[in-house]
């Protein structure tokens, strides 16, 4: 224990504790109670994160200032994994495999301990379960010490960098070689404190800002807007590449708009993008003031210490030093967004800071880019494509001028994957973060349901456009010697990145642009770039297919010349996703629509067999146990969307306007309350079977006609398995469509029944069977709806209604299925009209009168 105050009985119990909950993911050591990633599963880095939440009672001691707590310590391990999840989207039971990414393991540890209100110390010992690898669980036995400086919870003006940290450390009480040790975890969170004083920037010296012409200056109350909660990416630029770290992240935690001040996390690291694990020989805290005479953020950094050496110290030397500036004017050879430089006090050697990152782009007034290739990319850009009337092209500020790409050889192989954006277009910043725009601002809604599209103005003035070009080859992929040169340009991400301008047709589509690659000590600007985009308003397909390429303008003995790239990219445009969104609404809709006319339909024929009794054993019981496993298979596959379903799951996704996750869950209920229904009916017929017994020959039909109805089920499965195996298909999707098919031939047994029978009782309301019928009918004729006004997914994946894989869904299936479903139902219809062996020949209806006629007893 570190107080140096008794710890005596406690006494009387406060409902608010005394000091607070932090969360931090700056924390290092204790490898073992993060289990290592698992090689045979799909995951993704979420990042360490550690929660310590004390209790909502403390008890006051003997000793003034000293309180005992409870709390509890979480770590959360980095890392989150996927599993396979079915799930039900579509009426009829659609399921499908659907990869859901799964809660990461938590360690909790159980803590009890006391703090001193006066020292602002804390001291702690509890333990964790622990699994080991033979599966006991075993403790983890641990003391807990941490130091939260100054008060937090008041206004003094007494908070520094070296007192506004939180630092301890947690370690295992256990003997190294126990099963139960752990290495000591350090710990640190830096939180937002009131009244902090900016002590280090406030008087130091040392920065040389030099003009600051060419360099971007803020504008009143715009400091905390264009730099706080924005990370920024540095590089940094050695003579000689070494062991060193090659970037510095810059993560600010509080700022203030009146002194133009930050707080900063500053981190070396090796990657460009995310965050590296923390490291305490790696990770400095500092302050940060804006010149306003230089136009230049000065950033002072200090070390952090290692608190169990000696806690309550967690700040040290504060000897490093940047100074940051943001350039005013870019180019197609300079697109440098942050210059500065980097050094220690101790030696004055600098190290120059650049930053091309476009995550780091921030709009500065003033920022503006400066074409310097127009003229080259207008000559060489030949108007090759015909203005065609009733076309619409994307616009080109919209959010369908940045896309995905992949990137093939000139043999049309397929080596990398790139990305494509706007910098600038015309003279303004491109919308990093453009939306999908309401439908208000598309247009008005046609009839067939989806937004219209208003033809925009053209323009026959091409538009200016500058571009970032990122190309990201695939990590054994042969280059060749005709792209040999393309490796010249790769930078420490592997990436080959080209920046281009030029100009833009939205009348046609067309984009035509010069690029220029980095090389290590030059630029090569003798390339030539050019993208098609599709239409908007084009219905073949879900996806504009962009089609681009870029190639060397240079001769072929050049030894920079390189063969030309072949680019493609699906791009998902924003009026197909409008589009997709309101189909999706009308889909969750029709699916509302068709279970609450099921629960309908089948409440009526209950009322009917309770009007008619005597009709309950003329109904197939193989027919109602289809059905019902047509409600329950769902509910079976999807009964963790019913209840266990997180809540932020329920939130919608690519805003819809509706709630689409929240209306699966009510679907699931009326397919519930349909099922409960079902089996209610179901029930019935059985018990009134079961109590009549073979009187009316209701068990002999029922038999006879389930003998016949297995085998054609069989058959038919195993006829589309064997059709699955052919075509390479899933197994377990056949299986699907099947039972789809199964349940449009819900009369089958029916039917049988009643020919066995011969019985002309109307077992079945019209309501029931027809509607019945009607509602595995309608979704075949959406589907060719669907496909001819509204664009064709290549993955059903939202596909709420008529889902491909819930039946068999083409063409000629949905012409096939409904008129099969509706002669099956006029079948009936017929039968109950005229017998149940009106469908059979004339000799076989003979039979039937000849086996009524009674016989004579002559005694």
């Amino acid at each position: 224990m570190f107080f140096h105050t008794p710890c005596n009985h406690p006494h009387h119990s406060y409902p608010h504790p005394p000091l607070p909950y932090f969360r931090t993911s700056h924390f290092s050591g204790g490898n073992k109670l993060f289990a290592e990633k698992q090689s045979n599963q799909t995951y993704y880095y979420v990042g360490k994160a550690l929660t310590f939440r004390p209790g909502r009672s403390f008890y006051e001691t003997n000793t003034n200032g000293v309180y005992k707590i409870e709390a509890v310590l979480y770590f959360r391990s980095p890392y989150r994994y996927y599993h396979e999840a079915r799930t039900d989207n579509s009426y009829g039971g659609s399921y499908r495999h659907r990869s859901t990414p799964r809660g990461p393991g938590t360690t909790r540890f159980s803590l009890n301990g006391f703090w001193s209100d006066v020292s602002r110390k804390l001291c702690m010992v509890g333990s964790a379960s622990w699994q080991v690898e033979d599966g006991r669980t075993v403790n983890l036995d641990a003391v807990l010490k941490l130091n939260y400086g100054s008060d937090h919870h008041h206004n003094h003006n007494n908070h520094t960098i070296y007192n506004s940290v939180i630092s301890g450390s947690l370690e295992s009480v256990s003997s190294v070689n126990d099963e139960t040790y752990f290495d000591p975890i350090l710990i640190f969170s830096f939180p937002d404190v009131s009244n902090y004083n900016y002590s280090l920037v406030s008087h130091v010296d040392g920065f040389y800002g030099g003009s600051k012409d060419g360099f971007l200056g803020l504008e009143p109350h715009s400091f905390c807007r264009l730099l706080y909660g924005r990370a920024t990416f540095l590089e940094m630029e050695y003579a000689i590449d070494g062991l060193l770290p090659r970037f510095v992240y810059l993560y600010p935690i509080q700022c203030s708009e009146d002194e133009k001040k930050l707080r900063y996390v500053v981190k070396f690291q090796n990657m460009s993008y995310g965050y590296d694990d923390f490291s305490i020989d790696s990770t400095f805290v500092g302050e940060a003031s804006w010149d306003d005479d230089h136009n230049q953020l000065n950033v002072v950094a200090c070390r952090i210490l290692n608190p169990i050496n000696r806690l309550g110290d967690a700040v040290g030397a504060c000897t490093m030093r940047l100074s940051l500036r943001y350039t005013a004017i870019w180019t197609i050879r300079d697109d440098a967004k942050i210059v500065g430089q980097i050094w220690n006090i101790d030696d004055l050697k600098k190290i120059n800071l650049t930053s091309y990152d476009g995550g780091s782009v921030i709009d500065f007034p003033g920022l503006r880019y400066e074409y310097t290739e127009l003229d080259k990319a207008k000559r060489s850009c030949l108007v090759k494509k015909n203005v065609k009337k009733g076309e619409i092209y994307p616009d080109g500020h919209s959010y369908d001028m940045k896309f995905d790409m992949s990137v093939k050889n000139s043999k049309g192989e397929q080596f990398a994957w790139g990305y494509a954006s706007p910098l600038f277009v015309g003279n303004e910043l491109y919308e990093m973060n453009n939306r999908l725009i309401e439908a208000d601002s598309v247009g008005t809604v046609s009839d067939t349901g989806f937004a219209v599209i208003s033809e925009p103005e053209r323009s026959a003035v091409p538009l200016n456009i500058s571009y970032k070009i990122s190309i990201n080859p695939f990590p054994h992929a042969k280059f060749g010697n005709s792209l040999s040169t393309l490796n010249l340009s790769r930078n420490i991400q592997g990436q080959i990145e080209i920046n281009a301008e030029g100009v833009y047709r939205s009348e046609t589509g067309h984009l035509c642009m010069v690029g220029c690659r980095k090389l290590h000590n030059s630029t090569d600007c003798e390339i030539l770039v050019n993208f098609d985009f599709s239409p908007l308003n084009e219905k073949r397909g879900s996806f504009s297919l962009t089609k681009g390429t870029i190639r060397s303008t240079r001769t072929k003995k050049d030894p920079l010349f390189f063969d030309n790239l072949s680019l493609s990219s699906a791009a998902f445009s924003t009026y197909v996703a409008k589009q997709s969104i309101w189909r999706m609404d009308l889909e969750i809709a029709m699916v509302l629509i068709s279970n609450t006319l099921s629960c309908v339909f089948i409440a009526l024929q209950i009322f009917h067999v309770k009007r008619n009794p005597k009709t309950l054993s003329c109904i197939s019981l193989v027919m109602l146990v289809i059905l019902s496993l047509g409600h329950m298979i769902p509910l079976v596959l999807n009964f963790e969307a019913l209840f266990l379903r997180n809540r932020s799951k329920q939130a919608l996704m690519l805003n819809t306007g509706g709630w689409i996750e929240a209306n699966e869950v009510t679907i699931r209920v009326v397919t519930m309350v349909a099922f409960l229904l079902q089996i209610r009916l179901l029930q019935l017929v059985w018990t009134s079977k079961m109590s009549e017994g073979n009187e009316n020959g209701s068990w002999i039909g029922e038999k006879k006609a389930t003998f016949i109805s297995f085998p054609l089920y069989i058959l038919g499965g195993l006829v589309a398995l064997l059709l699955n195996l052919m075509r390479k298909y899933s197994l377990w999707g056949g299986l699907l469509s099947y039972s789809g098919l199964v349940l449009d031939g819900f009369l089958v047994p029916q039917i049988l029944l009643n020919i066995f029978r011969g019985s002309a009782d109307k077992a079945l309301s019209h309501t029931f069977y027809i509607g019945t019928s009607a509602i595995r009918v309608v979704p075949h004729a959406y589907d060719q709806y669907r496909a001819h006004n509204y664009p064709t997914f290549h993955v059903n994946g939202t596909y709420y209604y008529a889902d491909h894989n819930a039946d068999f869904y083409s063409t000629a299936w949905d012409v096939v299925i409904p008129l099969g479903v509706i002669a099956l139902a006029v079948i009936v219809f017929l039968q109950q009209r005229r017998g149940g062996r009106w469908i059979v020949p004339q000799r076989f209806r003979e039979l039937q009168l000849y086996e009524k006629v009674p016989t004579v007893n002559n005694e």
